[in-house]
């Protein structure tokens, strides 16, 4: 890695601060400035005095896993969530996205981040307008059609209200009704009349946010990306909670009057999993439908689970620009989710990763692995970025049961060696691991190629990537790559009047969730702001 250049731009940054109060809680306060790192890994070298030549390709964002959160949804697993928590919940590592205590405001969060795109509204470093926005995966959280449209509400702009079931009341774990109160989940309202303090209170430094859940589910007019925005398909946009294949019951359950939310002591882990995976869990839920376990909910069809297809079709029927946001009439027609479009000089490629028989992680089906291997054929002179939920590491989920056979799918690696095969493939955006993290690909031939992998909208740090191409005009393109935090405050002051302020409370309590209280997922410096070198095609 080559050493820090010359500052080209400075970033401000947001980080949590080094002083803790109760519990550990911090708050979260300006940081250092960040410049651009040159990186020659991929073989390319910066030559002095481009800066005084370069010629600007394109600009445009890259928002990814913004996890659009149904939390009173009665397939929202809570419960499982806290098997992966610090002591005296002992974890175990499973399904710990399953929770988290800021979720009630993830429509607000993802706002906040279409504001401050719009507010940068051009690349930082060459000037030029943004031409796009993509949104690389795991865009709603549990494939529901209602988080479904959130997301596409929030990005189009205009009223979003992000509630379900009653319209009258919060109808989840976070409220405050003694009959179901758990204090293993955050109370914002504080501790009903003869309970104990939640957890989060009184063990890690949660505060007491009088009517946040009203301020949360409240509608709020969203802003709407000023550029053209563009779809690719995630885990949790096509199975239940990124992990289960959609069946029957899960179906049923998702529009129910009935709620699980704590863990029966009279089951382990490891049955209500199998319950997930064999879809028995409406069994479970309806033999403990008199325990304080299960609670009534009213029940709303706008829960219904989606499949790919109709993700896809979601995309046409909300509107805004462009029709289908990147998905073809192609994919209605079939039910695939990946598609190619040119903007200038530059094709971008959007696959789809998603395992449908489950798991989190993904692979490709031989048909999309033999589209994208014609594609790249016929792909000479231009600049090329390939698009997809997975990282190239986490695409090792192959096998795949279709009509009672087992047969393989296309992992990772072997998709990574196909592109590094075609000199015009410069970068591989994606999503998935909520982590900041930029790796270059050497070729065989020599030269490389990068992949960027952007943080998440749901956790600390909550960030999304702008992404510039420059032409050096000696051979060389630069690849500039620069952090966005949302426009929430870095402190909400108490105030939950709008879905501004409401986001800078959720990037709070993102940061001191007891699972993720440190920074890993901000990755490193040579992670974040960045001029990558790549060959130019």
């Amino acid at each position: 890695m080559s050493p820090p250049a010359q500052t080209v731009t400075s970033a401000g940054t947001l980080v949590r601060s080094t002083t803790a109060g109760a519990g550990g809680y911090r708050a979260i306060v300006p940081g250092p400035l960040e410049g651009h790192l040159v990186r020659t890994e991929a073989g390319a070298a910066a030559a002095p005095g481009r800066a005084g030549v370069r010629v600007p390709v394109i600009a445009f964002a890259q928002l990814s896993d913004v996890h659009v959160v149904d939390a009173q949804s009665p397939l929202r697993l809570e419960f499982v969530d806290r098997l992966d928590d610090p002591s005296p919940l002992p974890g175990t590592g499973l399904l710990s996205s399953s929770y988290r205590p800021h979720e009630m405001l993830s429509g607000h969060i993802a706002d906040a981040m279409v504001r401050e795109i719009n507010a940068i509204g051009a690349g930082p470093v060459t000037g030029k307008p943004l031409a796009l926005a993509i949104q690389t995966g795991d865009n709603s959280d549990n494939s529901q059609f209602n988080e479904v449209r959130w997301n596409i509400g929030i990005l189009n702009g205009g009223q979003v209200r992000v509630d379900s079931g009653s319209l009258l009341k919060y109808e989840g774990v976070a409220d405050g009704n003694s009959a179901y109160y758990d204090p293993g989940y955050w109370h914002p309202h504080g501790t009903p009349a003869g309970k104990v303090d939640d957890v989060y209170r009184k063990r890690y430094g949660f505060p007491v946010v009088p009517g946040l859940l009203d301020k949360a589910r409240a509608s709020f007019t969203a802003d709407g990306l000023n550029v053209p925005w563009y779809s690719c398909f995630g885990n949790h946009d096509g199975l239940v909670q990124g992990n289960f294949p959609q069946n029957l019951q899960l179906g049923i359950l998702s529009t129910s009057a009935l709620k699980l939310q704590s863990l029966p002591a009279s089951l382990s882990p490891a049955e209500i999993v199998n319950s997930l995976l064999s879809g028995d869990l409406l069994g479970i839920v309806r033999s403990l439908a008199l325990t304080p376990m299960v609670r009534a909910v009213s029940p709303d069809i706008n829960r219904r689970l989606l499949t790919r297809k109709n993700v896809v079709e979601q995309h046409f029927a909300a509107g805004g620009t462009p029709t289908g946001h990147g998905f073809t009439n192609e994919n209605r027609t079939k039910g695939t989710a990946y598609y190619s479009f040119d903007q200038g000089v530059c094709r971008f490629i959007v696959m789809d990763t998603v395992n449908p028989n489950g798991y989190s992680d993904g692979s490709i089906d031989r048909e999309q692995f033999a589209w994208l291997q014609n594609l790249l054929a016929n792909s000479a002179g231009r600049i090329c970025m390939i698009f997809s939920h997975h990282t190239s590491w986490t695409m090792q989920n192959t096998l795949f049961l279709v009509g009672g056979e087992l047969k393989t799918r296309i992992n990772g690696k072997v998709v990574l060696a196909e592109l590094l095969k075609h000199k015009h493939v410069v970068a591989w955006v994606n999503g998935h691991t909520h982590k900041n993290q930029v790796l270059a690909h050497a070729r065989p031939q020599g030269g490389g190629m990068w992949e960027i992998n952007t943080a998440s909208h749901i956790d600390w740090p909550q960030q999304s990537r702008l992404i510039e191409i420059a032409d050096n005009q000696d051979g060389t393109l630069s690849i500039f790559t620069t952090m966005v935090d949302h426009a929430g405050p870095a402190s909400y002051g108490g105030n939950t009047s709008d879905s501004v302020h409401l986001a800078g409370l959720g990037r709070e309590l993102a940061a001191n969730d007891p699972q993720e209280r440190t920074d890993s997922r901000r990755g490193q410096l040579a992670d974040r702001n960045l001029e990558l070198l790549v060959a130019k095609p």
